[in-house]
């Protein structure tokens, strides 16, 4: 992916947590403060596009081809861009490139209009054409994932005319289309960065600072792109590496804003200081060892650029450039995401005939808390999985004259966890809800062992494929250190792991797997995990810029996997 990071595609964002710390919640609120303030994470991706056998062949036909591509939300349009019209031509392939983001936690739907130019408007630009005065010549839809899962990108779509009620769709042809990154996205900067003597903005312990750091666009408008972890009680904080891309930062001579907040739980972040530097100037810094003062807005001046310098300063302590194969080029080479579902039967749920269960399955068929989630996640990573074989359990009930398991096939069968695609999901969970009885304790040990063995037996192998784990509870964990162990054993192999709590439960207890808090696990052995790989999040819980708990935990995913690639040195191979 594009977006910047700490500590190889996001550490720092998601750094493994602990039980309850004096850092609850910090670097959560950094992070929605980050993106309250237009950050994301995305990669731009360039849209080469060609055609073949357009209009009717059997009369000879050749058109003025041009193409217009638009995003696609609730069936809205979205004009994204426009290629140039290639004349006299029933095969065209466009020089055009369609810029757009790919965003890896949204479905992205894109729809492709062909038209036909009259000759009398060739003299037109092509933004100025009026496009209900051409001649429609077909329509290709397919989601932007759809692409960046084909080898070598490459997707070749049946052109349809179905909205216009053109006849023989058979006569209009296909598109190809071909999905690039950009250049920038692959050459990276990566910085640690440290400061001394800040400022004491609490009034009974030392700050708990972090780094924002954005780009200065062309109108002076900083414009987010990433963040460092949160220091607790720490006034010459040394915060994990930050890895940007060219792609964000536009050129090393583009001005940077580093802006050092003091973390607050309500999200009011206090400003410490900020220095405005280009890339090149960091570098510079880091090659002379000299640090930059930070400076504030000065408090009485009347001038708007006058400023007050502090005896705070920012050190770069490590500056690297290098390229490296990107999310993209691992998924286009053929690495598939599996998905791996586990659902909570515990009683807690309360009695699935009941309108008041987690559990009730309406028969207006609006989905259920548990549906809503796998469906939002399924619905993504389903374009990664080729198979779409998933495995499927549930916890916590007692199924048919047995004792209670917290690990059982949602199918039925006793050997094979798979099911087909998310409508098997969907059929095997309401079917276990028939054939089970809701009992306890919520335990995730079973079943991180169990996906744990199945990533295990892939990477023997040797198959290009790497798993997430969807849990769904309603509950806290009762199996605190066996969880624990589980994910640490977990983080050596091939496994993310989603946690997401649904219904009016207190997560509080549950925080241990938030990996934003700064601490780090231990195992019952002494071990720590290898690399960061469960997020948590109560699905009540809701970002205030339209970007649900879903996405925010998918966004994590690309991050995950890098640094698995990384440190397991696997390249990206065809």
């Amino acid at each position: 992916m594009g977006n910047c990071c700490c500590d190889e595609m996001g550490a720092g964002r998601h750094s493994v947590g602990h039980a309850a710390s004096s850092a609850d919640a910090a670097s959560t609120v950094a992070d929605r403060f980050l993106r309250s303030r237009g950050a994301g994470a995305s990669t731009q991706i360039e849209l080469s596009l060609s055609a073949s056998n357009l209009g009717d062949q059997e009369y000879f036909f050749k058109s003025n081809p041009i193409v217009v591509v638009y995003s696609s939300n609730d069936g809205a349009l979205e004009e994204i861009g426009r290629t140039e019209v290639i004349v006299n031509s029933s095969s065209p392939s466009w020089n055009a490139k369609i810029i757009l983001q790919y965003q890896f936690e949204v479905l992205q739907p894109l729809v492709f209009h062909i038209y036909d130019i009259d000759p009398q408007f060739h003299e037109v630009g092509e933004k100025m054409l009026k496009l209900e005065e051409q001649q429609f010549l077909g329509e290709a839809i397919c989601n932007l994932s759809d692409v960046i899962t084909k080898q070598n990108r490459l997707f070749t779509l049946k052109l349809g005319v179905s909205e216009h009620n053109l006849p023989n769709p058979s006569k209009f042809g296909e598109l190809t289309v071909q999905a690039e990154e950009s250049a920038g996205s692959k050459a990276l900067m990566e910085m640690v960065f440290h400061c001394s003597d800040l400022e004491i903005k609490d009034l009974l312990s030392k700050s708990d600072p972090f780094l924002l750091i954005s780009r200065m666009s062309e109108n002076g408008t900083p414009v987010p792109i990433c963040k460092t972890e949160v220091r607790k009680n720490d006034l010459n904080p040394k915060w994990k590496p930050v890895i940007m891309n060219l792609q964000q930062v536009g050129s090393k001579e583009n001005l940077l804003m580093i802006e050092c907040f003091n973390f607050s739980s309500n999200g009011k972040h206090d400003l410490v200081g900020k220095i405005v530097k280009s890339v090149a100037e960091l570098e510079n810094m880091y090659h002379s060892g000299n640090g930059e003062n930070f400076f504030v807005p000065a408090s009485n001046a009347h001038d708007c650029h006058s400023k007050e310098v502090l005896k705070s300063q920012v050190y770069v302590e490590k500056y690297l450039e290098n390229s490296r194969h990107t999310f993209i080029d691992y998924i286009s080479a053929g690495c598939q995401l599996n998905l791996m579902v586990a659902i909570d039967y515990t009683a807690s749920n309360g009695n699935p005939r009941l309108p008041d269960s987690l559990h009730y399955i309406d028969p207006s068929g609006r989905p259920n808390a548990y549906q809503r989630v796998i469906l939002e996640i399924g619905d993504i990573l389903q374009y990664y999985d080729p198979a779409k074989r998933i495995p499927s359990w549930g916890y916590g009930a007692r199924p048919i004259d047995g004792p209670v398991s917290h690990c059982f096939n949602l199918n039925g069968s006793t050997y094979q966890p798979e099911v087909e695609g998310i409508q098997g999901i969907m059929s095997a969970y309401i079917s276990a809800l028939r054939n089970v009885s809701l009992a306890g304790p919520t335990l995730f040990g079973p079943l991180l062992s169990t996906a744990t063995a199945i990533a295990s037996q892939s990477l023997t192998n040797n198959q290009q494929k790497y798993f997430i784990l969807l849990i769904v509870t309603d509950g806290v964990v009762t199996d605190f250190q066996e969880t624990i162990d589980a994910i640490i054993k977990a983080s050596d192999f091939p496994l993310s792991i989603i946690v997401v709590g649904v219904g009016g439960a207190d997560f509080k207890e549950m925080e241990f797997l938030d990996p934003n808090k700064g601490g780090r696990l231990e195992s019952s052995t002494g071990r720590v995990a290898s690399r960061d790989v469960i997020q948590f999040a109560p699905m009540k819980d809701v970002h205030g810029t339209g970007i649900s708990i879903v996405q925010s935990l998918l966004a994590e995913i690309p991050g995950q996997f890098m640094t698995y690639m990384r440190t397991r040195e696997i390249q990206a191979i065809s």
